[in-house]
């Protein structure tokens, strides 16, 4: 049978046009809540009204669930006031955006704020995010907006300007001169993409980057640096990546705990300059979000280190006061800092001198319990139903070599707004395994390739951050990288990225809807045996109605759209399905139990005819299992009963058997009816 395209493909070409004219590119972002900044604004001026948002409004519910709820001391008090009511000459900006515009507040998003300092060193990253033509002066209408990447997508954020603030200053973050605003509404624009403010409260730096700039991480364990870091960074600094480092804690009494010589572990800090010119050794400026405690050590603003630096090089560099920035030794750098995180704008920006332009390919996947959601190799019994997708790599990074390098970055979604439900990051990684000759290119592989081929590579740990990603370098070929979750049946939705040195094919590995069913055999009266009409006749009774109970079940499920009755010849050709179904179930409930797992039950399905896509797994799934995930035989029979019968009037609307039909309203409703 020729394949079927199934539901979801009509979104699929929707989301594909939609890319294809820029929807969602930085220069034609997707308006977040459907909210149009332009439009907005002018009705605000038109109205001469100042905007009030009521998707964000100025209440307890923006500001966060727990320790910035309502009952919560930190928030008593809290009034929500416009700039101009907060100082007499409001600005966006003062002399450009620069470090000391951000100094954090009452909320733990230094890693944010840390992102938000790299930004500034960059003017072109800075005003993608932060868009030109925004002030308090003329046109000024209480609106502002700004624009964040998103899971492979940019999202414009409007806000209105009432800022959280306690004992006539700004709650969270702010300027050091107090009347520049411009970091405290890309603050509030943030929280209100994830939800609240307390949202953003922990995080990896790394977040921060790849919203602002739609690139990609590494991270570096400095314990384990390797051993041309600081050149490594120096690109990345001259390239314009955004560069933060942290202190890992030991303990939750080490979260912000000062060191003796005053840096803040489990703190976010970023890392603004670099220089070894005019200086005896090599030396990383860094800057506290706080815009406060500053490093004490060597070559900290008063140290006497600076006394060995001729006068124009110490004039150019040493800058002796309390604004959170200071600078220290590479040496000290690798033995104070325990992880350094690298965006890079583009993904090779590491590893040659000159600008390359990386082939990349993004995914969007999901992890459903019962369909998707296979957990890690440490379940071989469910890893193999994880979404699967395949890399071919053709093109060695140099002649003479085999070798071809890519980097793949798996990234779970929504992870903040889930919060409040009391859900937090899943523990996610990926294995990659090398395909060679394995049955039909792009289909879904089960769970016996996986039994018996090892790994090519994975993700060096399963952790919960919002992003895992590694760098590998591996001979051409073609392979499957399977992203998961640690465990099983943790739902979720994700982004693969795969950047490559070279241009590589890649695609998801998906079945195609097929149904290979086995001709129906349809008996005149005459040619049924006595024996079975006997059973017929003991079954029906005068009434037509079957009184086996598990039989009845089944039947009233299947027959309820015809009258509720079979006739002899009808029943002789349910009766044969109902015992091939009978084999092919007994085949998969291993345990006997009278039910079976689901991914026990997509094994099934195929063994029956039926290949089906993710999506109409899924779809199977939430519709014919119980509570436990689990499918009994007459839940098992009626889905197979449901399947042939659409994939039957399908082919018979299809005349033309290219996968594709064209229905009219009633066409819709006896299709629905199947």
């Amino acid at each position: 049978m020729e394949p079927i395209y199934a539901t979801g493909m009509a979104a699929k070409l929707r989301s594909q046009w939609d890319r294809d004219s820029g929807l969602g590119q930085n220069h034609k972002a997707i308006k977040f809540l459907g909210q149009d900044y332009e439009m907005l604004r002018a009705q605000c001026l038109q109205s001469r009204t100042l905007f009030e948002d009521s998707y964000f409004p100025a209440s307890a519910s923006s500001l966060g669930y727990n320790e910035l709820g309502p009952r919560s001391s930190k928030t008593c008090g809290v009034r929500w006031m416009r700039p101009p009511e907060i100082c007499s000459r409001p600005q966006f900006i003062v002399d450009g955006a620069t470090r000391t515009d951000i100094c954090q507040g009452s909320l733990g998003d230094c890693w944010l704020l840390a992102a938000i300092a790299s930004l500034t060193l960059n003017d072109n990253l800075l005003h993608r995010v932060v868009p030109h033509g925004q002030g308090f002066s003329s046109g000024y209408a209480g609106i502002f907006h700004f624009q964040f990447w998103q899971f492979g997508e940019w999202v414009d954020v409007v806000v209105d300007d009432r800022l959280p603030v306690k004992d006539g200053k700004l709650l969270f973050v702010h300027s050091a001169e107090g009347g520049e605003f411009w970091s405290a509404l890309v603050e509030k624009a943030y929280a209100k993409l994830n939800g609240c403010y307390e949202a953003l409260s922990g995080g990896s730096t790394s977040e921060g980057f790849e919203d602002f700039t739609g690139g990609v991480t590494e991270m570096y364990e400095l314990r384990k640096a390797p051993s041309d870091l600081y050149s490594i960074i120096q690109r990345a600094v001259e390239r314009g990546s955004l560069l933060g480092c942290s202190i890992d804690i030991t303990s939750k009494f080490d979260m912000e705990a000062v060191t003796f010589k005053k840096l803040v572990k489990g703190h976010a800090y970023s890392v603004t300059a670099v220089v070894f010119r005019g200086t005896p050794t090599k030396l990383v400026r860094i800057r506290n979000p706080w815009g406060e405690v500053e490093w004490t050590g060597a070559w900290s603003d008063n140290s006497r280190e600076w006394d060995s630096v001729d006068s124009s090089t110490r004039s150019r560099l040493y800058n002796r006061s309390e604004d959170g920035e200071f600078w220290m030794s590479f040496r000290d750098f690798l033995q104070e800092f325990s992880r350094l995180e690298i965006c890079n704008l583009t993904a090779d920006a590491l590893e040659m001198s000159q600008v390359k332009k990386w082939s990349t390919s993004l995914y969007q996947g999901e992890w459903r319990r019962g369909s998707t959601a296979g957990g890690c190799r440490n379940f071989p019994a469910t890893f193999w139903i994880n979404p699967q997708f395949k890399i071919n790599l053709t093109n060695p990074d140099k002649v003479g070599s085999s070798d071809c390098s890519f980097l793949v970055a798996l990234m779970q979604k929504d992870r903040r707004k889930k919060r409040k439900e009391g859900q937090d990051m899943e523990t996610i990684g990926f294995a990659i395994y090398e395909v060679r000759c394995v049955g039909q290119s792009g289909v879904h592989l089960k769970r016996d390739f996986f039994l018996t081929h090892a790994s090519s590579a994975r993700s060096e740990l399963f952790i919960n951050l919002r992003e895992v990603s590694s760098r590998f370098r591996l001979p051409a070929g073609e392979y499957i990288v399977v992203p998961s979750t640690f465990e099983p049946q943790k739902e979720a939705d994700f982004v693969l990225r795969v950047f490559s040195e070279k241009p590589a094919d890649s695609q998801e590995l998906d079945d195609e809807v097929t149904a290979d069913l086995p001709p129906e055999k349809t008996l005149d009266e005459s040619q049924i045996d006595a024996g079975f009409k006997s059973l017929f006749r003991q079954l029906a009774g005068a009434d037509m109605e079957i009184s086996a109970t598990e039989l009845q079940t089944i039947l009233n499920r299947i027959i309820s759209k015809r009258d509720g009755k079979l006739g002899l010849t009808e029943f002789h050709v349910l009766w044969e399905k109902i015992k091939r179904y009978l084999t092919v179930f007994r085949q998969f409930d291993l345990d006997k139990s009278g039910s079976m797992s689901s991914y026990e039950m997509r094994m099934a399905l195929e063994a029956a005819g039926f290949k089906l896509t993710n999506h109409l797994f899924q779809l199977i799934i939430l519709r014919y299992t119980e509570q436990d995930l689990t499918v009994d035989f007459d839940n098992f029979v009626t889905c197979l009963v449901r399947l042939e019968t659409m994939f039957k009037t399908f082919k018979t609307l299809d005349t033309d058997a290219d996968g594709y039909i064209s229905l009219n309203f009633i066409q819709v409703r006896s299709l629905a009816s199947c």
